[in-house]
């Protein structure tokens, strides 16, 4: 049950695609749900959309493609990691690239997390648990 008492986060969903964006939506209403967690979506079609979002809402988590025209996800999170107010934001990286030279390329442009498309509920659940619920993230060993 949600606690009506917590604070609502906010996480931006970028994706040039209007299926993708559904679908993450979906992941993260069923981890909202999971978790007692109220959050409020904001959608951007690509990464200037994003960059013209950031600054009207604290942002808790970005999700963004990394494959999107005019503006890549990583160019993105490099943008987002220049700017001082938004340095420490969570950004996950998601591509339809599932190599680990893609995900170490999402890392090296600042990214906190990378999924490969298509990624399955308990990854994606374990992710946010790690990003947005660190006292309840299971400890690496």
């Amino acid at each position: 049950m949600t606690n009506p008492a917590r604070t609502r986060r906010h996480v931006l969903v970028v994706d040039d695609s209007g299926p993708a964006r559904m679908l993450i939506r979906q992941a993260l209403d069923g981890w909202a749900r999971g978790n007692g967690e109220r959050l409020e979506v904001v959608e951007a079609e690509n990464g200037f959309e994003a960059l013209r979002e950031l600054p009207r809402t604290p942002f808790d988590l970005v999700l963004t493609d990394v494959n999107m025209p005019t503006l890549s996800g990583l160019e993105l999170i490099r943008m987002i990691r220049a700017r001082p107010e938004q340095r420490g934001l969570p950004v996950v990286a998601i591509s339809t690239e599932r190599d680990a030279e893609d995900a170490a390329r999402a890392r090296a442009a600042g990214a906190d997390g990378y999924l490969g498309k298509p990624f399955d509920a308990e990854t994606f659940d374990r992710l946010l648990d790690e990003l947005l619920l660190p006292s309840r993230a299971p400890e690496a060993s």
